[in-house]
């Protein structure tokens, strides 16, 4: 049973805004400058919706959706309308960077395997449009998403791992970025590439001489559209996920807006030291082990910040923008902004520490350090996890940071973040969990980290050698009360599940309970979006086979069937969705744009238009979801991406799609 808003709820304004006639209904086109005016339209309005334990939100309708039958794999997701018809489609990819065998299976594959050897072709890569009608039709292969430069491979997919999509040439549409780690020396093969999208459903391949095609050591953990200078073409953010052997530098493309790109990282002041310097890694100045990208701005000067969280304990970057066009610069503010690592550094409850100086007692600083508790400890192999000579570093002593997820946790106006990370229970305290760090508000980028125990983002652990292999996850609205709710994906260790927290009150979580969420092992790689334009957001999860081997396999499925979840209680609420296109100055896709929903309870939401993120490669959909709680209408105002950061304002009403061109009227958006 739906559970409505109770007056248990101190933090919302606990009465349903009267509709009062619609904002514009009189032909005023309501408030806001440079025709941004309301358009006319009925609110639909409803009491609010607010989930309580005990009523289930989820539906799974992977079947219905038409996921089994293409055989869809993946745990790397993007949510975007790549044909512009409205509707939300699906990119997925496997893990990894090879192609697809696209030659005809053999009749013994429909068991998946052949008892005489035979080699069953294997898909990679699927481009999935939503036809409207609650289901998905494979064009990966008709829509040349996945072409290739090689002749003598006529039936074999592009290899790739890293997609984010953008509008590079303010077209229109939406072109594909599609990221191919350590591609071949021969450039006759295959290396990234850039998909320009021809309007019509189909893609072509991007321009040959473009920087970002990197002949060998391209290395990408993520990739992330971004118009760094406002100049009304989207740039490219790609980390890499490399500390040695290869170029040390994360890639910061310039784009013309004809598809070409031009590598800027140096000339930007992003330049970073090699791994050998221990100081230069301590104060973050060091390349590191890339594992993820994000643009964010986080200071709320109209200038994206350029994120880079790091695998190996190494330090994540946070590169702070400044600047106009022809001067644009980054300044490193990877430690001084809290986002390197966090505070906690004692080390010497890490049983391998533990055990180490326990062989070694008068080393450095082992005075005091306890014994193991649980490990077995004779020789220096047993301490496997450390060196003593480099792991009290303070770059040592952070975590393994999977994804970073921007968003406006506590309403304040602030865009906060949610870090994943891989924590293992045998290395202690100073390993950094998966948390939200709250954005201070300054000028100068710093984040607040109140701690799980603070938040509720708290999980139980029932054995002691636990592993936490969070390296996806989402902010998002689910039940439509207006404050954003956390999925954790928890992947590829035995025992690991998705977890799912409801936002009880500001910045204070609740568990959601399996039975009433989604209970779903290894959940890697996340989609979220209102795919079926029902008013509430849908989810699609992976499933990691990583870790599947002999009896730690026992939680897996038979396979990585990415699996579709239809949200079942958000749509009797009260939303707004908004889908934005930049005019005249600002790129077209509005990448980079700022909204703000303000309530008449005085609560401000605030989203940005975001152009690819997290590990490995995720996007979630350029229409932007706005639960309203107990009201019917919000104040509304975009600021737009360009050089004078324009603003709009103007009011909208629950219960409609709008789509809002810059500088023009807002119009309600047809549903079919």
């Amino acid at each position: 049973m739906l559970r409505l808003l109770s007056a248990t709820l101190p933090f919302l304004l606990l009465a349903c805004t009267s509709p009062d006639p619609a904002p514009g209904a009189s032909g005023t086109g309501g408030s806001g400058g440079s025709g941004g005016g309301a358009p006319i339209v009925e609110p639909v309005c409803t009491a609010g919706t607010r989930w309580q334990k005990g009523t289930a939100i989820f539906k799974e309708a992977t079947e219905e959706w038409g996921l089994v039958e293409a055989g869809v794999r993946g745990l790397r997701f993007q949510a975007v309308d790549f044909d512009g018809d409205g509707f939300t489609d699906l990119a997925v990819r496997r893990g990894g960077s090879y192609g697809d065998d696209l030659n005809p299976a053999p009749a013994c594959c429909e068991d998946a395997s052949c008892a005489d050897g035979t080699t069953c072709p294997v898909r990679a890569t699927w481009l999935l449009k939503n036809n409207g009608k609650k289901r998905f039709t494979d064009v990966a292969v008709s829509s040349g998403y996945i072409q290739t430069r090689n002749a003598g491979a006529p039936n074999m997919g592009r290899p790739f791992e890293v997609v984010a999509f953008g509008d590079v040439d303010n077209d229109g549409d939406l072109d594909a970025y599609t990221g191919r780690s350590d591609g071949p020396s021969d450039l006759k093969t295959e290396t990234s590439e850039l998909m320009l999208n021809n309007g019509d459903g189909t893609f072509a391949l991007g321009p040959v001489d473009s920087q970002l095609r990197i002949e060998k050591g391209d290395v990408p953990a993520g990739a992330s559209f971004v118009d760094y200078d406002r100049n009304g073409v989207v740039d490219l953010w790609v980390p890499q996920n490399a500390w040695s052997g290869y170029p040390r530098q994360d890639h910061l493309y310039w784009g013309d807006g004809n598809g070409h790109y031009t590598d800027v990282t140096i000339a930007t002041g992003m330049m970073t030291a090699n791994w050998n310097d221990p100081q230069a890694l301590n104060e973050g100045r060091a390349h590191t082990w890339g594992w993820s990208a994000l643009a964010c701005d986080l200071n709320d000067d109209g200038n994206p910040e350029l994120l880079a969280s790091s695998y190996g304990r190494s330090p994540n970057h946070l590169w702070q923008g400044s600047g106009a066009e022809a001067n644009y610069q980054f300044a490193n503010r990877s430690v001084a902004s809290g986002y390197a690592f966090d505070h906690r550094v004692d080390w010497t409850d890490n049983e391998s520490a533990r055990c180490y100086c326990s062989l070694h007692p008068t080393a450095d600083d082992c005075a005091g350090v306890p014994a193991p508790k649980y490990i077995k400890c004779e020789t220096d192999k047993d301490a496997f996890r450390w060196n003593h000579a480099t792991d009290r570093n303070l770059y040592r002593l952070g975590g393994n940071s999977g994804g970073t997820i921007c968003g406006d946790v506590n309403n304040d106006g602030a865009m906060d973040l949610l870090v994943t990370e891989i924590v293992h229970w045998d290395v202690g305290s100073s390993s950094d969990p998966a948390e939200i760090i709250i954005n201070t508000g300054e000028a100068n980028v710093r984040f607040e980290r109140p701690g799980n125990e603070e938040t509720g983002l708290t999980r139980a652990h029932d054995v002691i050698s636990w592993n936490d292999g969070d390296m996806s996850g989402a902010l998002f609205d689910f039940d439509n009360d207006g404050w954003s709710d956390v999925y954790i994906g928890d992947s590829d260790y035995p025992g690991s599940k998705g977890r799912f927290f409801h936002q009880a009150s500001p910045m204070k979580f609740e568990a959601i309970p399996f039975e009433d969420g989604i209970d779903h092992h290894r959940s890697h790689g996340i989609a979220v979006a209102d795919f079926d334009r029902d008013g509430d957001l849908d989810i699609v999860l992976g499933h990691s086979h990583m870790r599947c081997g002999g009896a730690d396999g026992a939680d897996c499925y038979p396979t990585t069937q990415a699996r579709f979840f239809e949200n079942l209680i958000g749509q009797e609420g009260n939303w707004l969705q908004l889908r934005l296109a930049g005019g005249a100055g600002t790129n077209r896709a509005a990448i980079g744009a700022r909204v703000e929903v303000k309530t008449a309870d005085g609560v401000t939401r605030t989203q940005e238009v975001g152009g690819g993120h997290g590990q490995y490669g995720g996007q979630q959909d350029l229409t932007l979801h706005f639960g309203l709680g107990v009201h019917c209408e919000a104040e509304v105002t975009v600021r737009w991406p360009d050089f004078a950061l324009t603003e709009e304002s103007f009011t909208l009403v629950s219960g409609h799609r709008f789509n809002k061109r810059q500088g023009e009227p807002v119009e309600v958006a047809a549903v079919d």
